[in-house]
């Protein structure tokens, strides 16, 4: 039994063609309500990789503002992959125990407040902690979209979602850099 069980055996049920329809229109028809989650979720894991990319791209500038030393900038990159490494496995499982729709918008918004913490960050120690906070609530936006299009979308309309998902997944690290040298 998988960690996401009770939330698929949940969903089931509603995939399940009802009396007097064929299959294949019971899985034609996927609500809006469900559509504007996949894209809000799959917009959340975009804004996560796109964050990471635009840091990368402005370190050199980011170290400067806050006075941080050539050697010491790295840290603030890696406090927040190190955090979104740590909370990626625990994502399921705290998922469940939060349900997955209270877990991904309180992480959503925690994200949202801690990249506006981040940009008035006065110090590299003020820095590191706030990147490590804004990684841990990142992190959980990448496999919870992707939970969500597996387990929200019938099987003939999960590779629209995870097609989505792929195009955020690789256009976000392709514009990231350009966005992150307009910014500074």
């Amino acid at each position: 039994m998988t960690a996401l069980q009770p939330t698929i055996d949940a969903v089931l049920p509603a995939l399940q063609p009802r009396s007097g329809t064929t299959l294949g229109n019971a899985a034609s028809t996927v609500s809006a309500k469900t559509w504007l989650a996949v894209i809000g979720a799959t917009l959340g894991a975009f804004m996560a990789v796109l964050n990471i990319q635009i840091v990368n791209a402005s370190l050199s500038d980011i170290q400067g503002g806050i006075g941080a030393g050539i050697d010491d900038g790295g840290w603030i990159s890696t406090s927040y992959l190190i955090a979104e490494i740590v909370v990626i496995p625990l994502s399921g499982w705290l998922a469940q125990v939060f349900s997955v729709r209270i877990y991904l918008l309180t992480n959503a918004v925690l994200f949202l407040i801690f990249s506006a913490a981040c940009a008035l960050a006065q110090d590299l120690p003020q820095m590191i902690a706030l990147r490590a906070i804004q990684g841990f609530s990142g992190g959980v936006l990448i496999p919870l979209a992707f939970t969500l299009i597996i387990t929200l979308l019938p099987k003939a309309k999960q590779p629209i979602g995870l097609a989505m998902f792929a195009i955020s997944a690789t256009f976000a690290p392709a514009i990231g850099p350009t966005i992150g040298g307009y910014l500074t």
